[in-house]
């Protein structure tokens, strides 16, 4: 362990110390026109991430917070920024990196929440969206740049003008993800594109060799902030298991949806083709459900999470891209329909119910194929889940009816793909940008192929 790893232990145990008695955002020395903002957003308190990190990061420190999932990280590195920002106005003052293009989108809402009354400006700079107007914006010079790296990197290297010289904060959010996606040339490239002399905030809920290097690489003499010591799921979440067969995967997903009718439920796959598959076979089934995932375009991809947000849609089918960040308060179940290949996904999906407070439930579908992938999670967890309990009958009753939703779900796809419009196998989309079929609610004809079976929650 490094110097300033041991200098980060100590620290973080003397800030836990202090900060015993924080009951209110004022008791953090936030400026009080921030305290307003809170208020205003209905944060009644600081969480333990905040109590921990903010009043390190007044004091001019570098951080590394680990915290679990859902413990409120945007507002513990939000908030000091912005009052750094009040103390030190200037144009291009702060860096947000994030691994997906949701996540830069979310924080942008919270930081310009927190800071419309000082009048903060945001830019969001992410792949799958016009060059050209995201050069006209960096021109305006925000306070507040949140980017994917890929994307900042094109900016950087291409778009006249445009420098970071004069940064004085730079954040990462969820930084293993950025570094586990390959995203290390990247961050190499931005690290050498702005001033040494800054403040760099490192945050996420799982610490990884890649963070650890990247820690000794960018910050100086940081403070660790850790308020969970190990890989760890939120108290008030339930967590199951069912040990399925392969073949019967879908039956008991249209089971368990319709056991949670009336819910919003997130759906885990590990494909794009799996998530495009499985949606258009629930709504085939008359549920509503809207796919997420990375070869959708960025305003398909903004199209879908924002109709489960308002919860038109109920059921949300998304690949890991949906994993990290994503605050959706109104999520009561997630189900793993494929368990992820890496164990500290886990953490991040499941973590996606359960937020602020809330109580949540996920269960993880176990095939005949998974059971060493599984056993690394328990391993990781430290306890074993418990089984949920299915009745096989339920299940296998809906036998007829799911078969053929998969039949339609089938011909529905390759009808997709064949016009391009799946967004799966690089078919080319229509001239003109037809591809409003992404999210598959008007490409098929599933109510006339198929009767609604209007499902209903068991009395």
């Amino acid at each position: 362990m490094s110097d300033s790893e041991n200098d980060s232990a100590e620290v973080a145990v003397g800030v836990s110390e202090t900060n015993t008695d924080v009951k209110t955002f004022e008791d953090l020395g936030l400026n009080q026109e921030l305290c307003d903002a809170v208020k205003l957003l209905k944060w009644t308190a600081p969480t333990p991430i905040q109590k921990e990190a903010i009043p390190v990061v007044l004091e001019g420190r570098d951080v590394i917070g680990l915290a679990e999932t859902g413990s409120g990280k945007t507002g513990a590195f939000t908030l000091p920024m912005l009052h750094a920002l009040l103390s030190n106005p200037q144009r291009l003052f702060c860096l947000i990196l994030t691994p997906t293009r949701e996540l830069a989108f979310q924080i942008s809402e919270q930081v310009e929440a927190l800071g419309s009354s000082i009048g903060v400006k945001c830019a969001v700079i992410v792949g799958g969206m016009e060059m050209m107007t995201q050069s006209l914006t960096l021109a305006k010079k925000p306070h507040v740049v949140i980017a994917t790296p890929g994307r900042l990197v094109d900016h950087l290297e291409n778009t006249k003008g445009f420098n970071l010289k004069s940064l004085k904060f730079l954040i990462m959010d969820e930084a293993d993800r950025i570094l586990n996606m390959d995203f290390e040339t990247e961050v190499d490239k931005i690290l050498k594109s702005i001033p040494r002399e800054r403040r760099t905030l490192l945050f996420s809920a799982t610490m990884t060799s890649k963070v650890q290097k990247l820690q000794r690489a960018s910050l100086v003499n940081p403070v660790r902030v850790q308020v969970s010591s190990k890989y760890q799921t939120v108290e008030k979440l339930l967590e199951y298991y069912a040990f399925i067969p392969l073949k019967l995967k879908d039956l008991y997903l249209v089971h368990l949806l319709n056991e949670a009718a009336g819910h919003s439920v997130m759906v885990f796959c590990s494909t794009c083709n799996s998530t495009l598959r499985t949606s258009l076979l629930l709504r085939a089934l008359g549920i509503a459900a809207v796919p997420l995932h990375g070869q959708m375009t960025q305003n398909k991809r903004l199209a879908a999470l924002n109709k489960f947000k308002s919860r038109n849609r109920g059921v949300l089918l998304a690949t890991d891209v949906a994993s990290r960040g994503l605050d959706i308060s109104h999520v009561d179940l997630v189900i793993n329909y494929d368990i992820p290949t890496h164990s500290k996904d886990y953490i991040h999906r499941v973590g996606r119910t359960a937020r602020a407070g809330r109580a949540g439930k996920a269960i993880s579908f176990v095939t005949q194929y998974d059971v060493e992938l599984y056993q690394r999670i328990e391993h990781m967890l430290g306890y074993q889940l418990p089984i949920y309990p299915i009745e096989e009958a339920d299940v296998m009753a809906l036998e007829e009816r799911v078969a053929e939703a998969q039949r339609v779900a089938k011909m529905d796809l390759r009808e997709l793909e064949d016009k391009g419009q799946a967004g799966i196998r690089g078919g080319k989309r229509r001239k003109g940008g037809h591809d409003d079929n992404e999210d598959t609610e008007t490409s098929t004809g599933v109510r006339k192929r198929i009767k609604n079976t209007g499902f209903q929650k068991k009395k």
